[in-house]
């Protein structure tokens, strides 16, 4: 199907009707994270990789052909071995000097580069990541200065193209835009102060143009570019300076006509509403643009006025989250615009409001769901299928008039559903006052946890979990399968945990952890023992690189779950999540031990969560859930409770307007979490993979005795932003980057250590690495963490010897 309108002079393709912005990249089981692995391991060729790379790619195409994404340029094409900013700056050339030449005798850069920025090597640090947007996807941030030397270095997204249209598909090639790639960038090591990479947009855009031109050459009719800078409000670039740079790319950009070397561009501004940058975008010479009208609203009748002779594509089906799409709704905004088309002269098609590829693939797949759970979601296949009967709406309203009243009625069967809505967790919530959020004075709580656990100077723990080996993620599969029962695991698990423990106190730790062998996921764990909580089997999703993640369904009201364990087996274990575990793990060692919970804010942001009530509110009943856990471990003997939030600032609206109420009710819900532990007790919290001076007054008014942060891969930036504000509570800045396989020197983490105590008090300093070690190898982590404590001790001497 194809946009009903009659195409300009400069558009002699019409785009079709029904498109998605992207799609999952990492295969249906997970094909490509164990291609690429293997890669990195050593254990596969690069020629395997690039055949499972083709066989998914090509896997992709014929399923969205099958979901009715039939006409040419209808599929995106949005693979990526690991990252989709990595490829668009790879493809452009913009390597960090720091990395010296990492192109081949042909100017090119090839896989092997291309992993190097990801990862790093022995000499290199990655480059650093973040989170992109406001969502749980994390990505390679460029690093742009002066310096930086842009050429046409890969023609991968060429070879892509070309592999779907050998096979008989013709594809819609996909780049980061210009300006949100350079928006997203950072100052390169030897910029000068105040330089904005955004600068060199006019070196950048020539590629930009080469590399259509290669695209159109091809055969690609479309190309999407995506920019959804537009829709944020970002540090350092001004409404004005966004106006001016959409102008100046594009003018550049579609200076050569359609079909005289380049292909008609679709620029695409997912994640919500383009607001003040809509006439700008409207007056760019590209063919059409794709609105996020789902969590954006629909423009004004004078902004849609503007779009005449484009294609205006109404992203009216979410692909951020998984619940079934209100069908009638949607046609009510379809309706609008195609009115407006009609009297301006654009053209309408059905989208979804962002890609796809942060949901899973088919829900289908997870028959075990309840069957009234599983008839209220919408995965990335049930997803186009939405598109395309939206699609058919706009051609023939009452072709899809079944459709649209089976979504009505499911939608409502949802709202009576039980579980959705319980008066005993509604009543708890609703009885919550001012004295719930808050905990005695600071100075008071640090003197008691003085006393309790007369620590050294410069502490050192680690974030929580410990490498998950193929033996424990082996017993949680037997498990499962039933082919070994509770009592068989949780010796396992004690093995695990003893060896853990062991392993810390021959290290020299300070403040240990038991290292979460029983834990498949920090949010996933925490579902599966809270009422209100679903779990898939395959529905996995990218989070960075490889990392992939199963993120729950919480779809009702939530509580600690009555009765006992499955495990442990005695009454004392009823409706407590962790304790058992953290208590044994405290019996092995005279150090203390932290508790460790995920936050109310993390458990949201990682899960699929309810949309037919405020987040402040699920929040709040997942704050008093965990507050209920700390309680227990309190009684149990704990003395170091560890609530993460590294997915505090995921959330945070993209408009700045709307960010002070977002941050008020998530700092709220971690002080429900926390405010009624003792004195006495250490709370420590952790966050990573953000820019952390954006919130480091939320940061701070989290109250936390003890705030553990994400700093290797910025070099410590955050040091500045803690001296600036003033920070006055203990803080653990990370020294080793877990995100890559290197290990870092003594002397790496000595350097980054005296970064620290030149701009925060050496008292409020602990060191720790900056995330879990989940996902890492046993023999990098033992000498990471080795140098960790060797580099403190020299730091505890240098503060003597003054």
């Amino acid at each position: 199907m194809n946009a009903q309108h009659t195409p300009a002079q400069n558009q002699p393709v019409p785009f079709p009707s029904a498109t998605v912005l992207g799609y999952p990249r990492i295969g249906r089981r997970r094909e490509l994270k164990k291609a690429v692995e293997a890669f990195w391991s050593g254990s596969s060729s690069e020629a395997a990789l690039l055949a499972a790379a083709e066989s998914i790619q090509l896997a992709t195409v014929r399923r969205l052909a099958e979901l009715g994404l039939t006409a040419p340029s209808a599929i995106p094409g949005t693979f990526s071995f690991y990252d989709q900013v990595l490829d668009t700056l790879v493809a452009l050339g913009g390597i960090p000097a720091r990395f010296g030449n990492l192109h081949d005798a042909g100017g090119r850069l090839g896989l092997d580069a291309y992993f190097t920025l990801a990862r790093g090597n022995a000499e290199q640090q990655p480059l650093e990541m973040t989170k992109w947007f406001d969502t749980n996807y994390h990505y390679l941030v460029p690093e742009i200065g002066p310096e930086t030397r842009f050429s046409l270095s890969s023609e991968r997204v060429v070879e892509e193209f070309s592999l779907a249209k050998a096979n008989g598909t013709v594809t819609r090639p996909y780049l980061v835009g210009p300006v949100t790639l350079l928006a997203l960038s950072k100052a390169s090591d030897g910029a000068p102060a105040g330089f904005a990479p955004l600068s060199r947009l006019d070196d950048l855009l020539p590629v930009y143009s080469e590399l259509l031109g290669k695209l159109a050459a091809a055969g690609a009719a479309w190309v999407q570019l995506d920019e959804p800078a537009l829709v944020a409000d970002l540090d350092g670039l001004s409404p004005h300076e966004a106006s001016t740079a959409v102008e100046r790319a594009y003018a550049a950009l579609t200076a050569t006509p359609v079909g005289e070397g380049r292909p008609a561009i679709l620029l695409s501004a997912p994640y919500g509403s383009l607001g003040e940058q809509t006439a700008a975008v409207a007056a760019t010479g590209v063919e059409a643009v794709a609105i996020d009208v789902f969590k954006g609203a629909l423009p004004s009748a004078a902004e849609l006025a503007l779009f005449s002779g484009k294609t205006l594509v109404a992203g009216v089906v979410d692909g951020h989250n998984i619940w079934r799409n209100d069908l009638a709704a949607s046609a009510q905004k379809l309706d609008a615009l195609r009115t407006a088309g009609a009297e301006h002269g654009f053209a309408v098609a059905v989208a979804t409001s962002t890609s796809t590829f942060h949901v899973p693939h088919d829900v289908d797949e997870e028959q075990q769901l309840d069957a009234g759970l599983r008839s209220w979601l919408a995965f990335a296949d049930q997803k186009v299928g939405e598109v395309a009967t939206l699609a058919a709406y706009l051609a023939d309203p009452a072709s899809v008039q079944d459709e649209i009243d089976e979504a009505t009625r499911v939608i409502a069967s949802r709202a009576q559903a039980p579980g959705v809505r319980r008066p005993e967790v509604r009543q708890r919530t609703g009885a919550l006052t001012d004295a719930d959020f808050s905990r005695s004075d600071f100075a008071a709580r640090a003197a008691a946890q003085e006393e309790v656990l007369a620590l050294p100077p410069l502490p050192t723990t680690t974030i929580g979990s410990f490498p998950q080996t193929s033996e424990v993620r082996g017993a949680r599969a037997r498990l499962t399968k039933g082919a070994i029962d509770a009592a068989e695991y949780e010796a396992l698990m004690k093995d695990e945990i003893k060896r853990v423990v062991d392993l810390q106190e021959e290290l020299g730790f300070d403040v240990l952890v038991h290292g979460e062998p029983e834990r498949n996921d920090m949010v996933q764990y925490f579902a599966e023992n809270l009422d209100g909580f679903d779990v898939t089997v395959h529905g996995w999703v990218q989070s960075y690189g490889s990392r992939c993640t199963r993120p729950s369904i919480l779809w009702g009201d939530v509580s600690r779950q009555a009765g006992p364990s499955i495990l442990w087996g005695d009454a004392s274990s009823a409706a407590a999540i962790t304790v058992p575990w953290t208590t044994y793990a405290q019996s092995l060692t005279d150090k203390p031990v932290k508790g460790m919970l995920t936050g109310p804010v993390t458990i949201l942001a990682w899960s699929f969560v309810r949309d037919d009530q405020p987040l402040a509110e699920t929040a709040n009943q997942v704050a008093l859930a965990l507050r209920d856990e700390i309680a227990d471990l309190e009684a149990a003997g704990i003395k170091v409770i560890q609530v993460d939030e590294p997915a505090l600032r995921e959330l945070l609206p993209l408009r700045r307007a709307d960010q002070a109420d977002y941050l008020d009710w998530s700092v709220k819900s971690f002080r429900l979490a926390t405010a009624g532990a003792a004195d006495s007790t250490q709370v420590h919290t952790h966050l990573c993979y953000s820019e952390f001076g954006a919130i480091i007054d939320a940061i701070d008014a989290l109250d936390a005795d003890v705030t553990s942060i994400e700093a290797a891969r910025s070099r410590m930036e955050v040091v500045n932003d803690l001296e600036a504000h003033g920070f006055g509570r203990g803080v653990g800045p990370g020294v080793y980057d877990i995100h890559s396989p290197r290990v870092p020197s003594q002397e790496e983490i000595e350097d980054l250590l005296a970064t620290a105590v030149a701009h925060v008090p050496a008292r409020q300093l602990w060191v720790n690495p900056d995330c879990g070690l989940k996902t890492r190898g046993y023999a990098e982590t033992e000498a990471s963490l080795r140098n960790l404590v060797r580099a403190t001790r020299a730091a505890r001497a240098a503060l003597v010897a003054v």
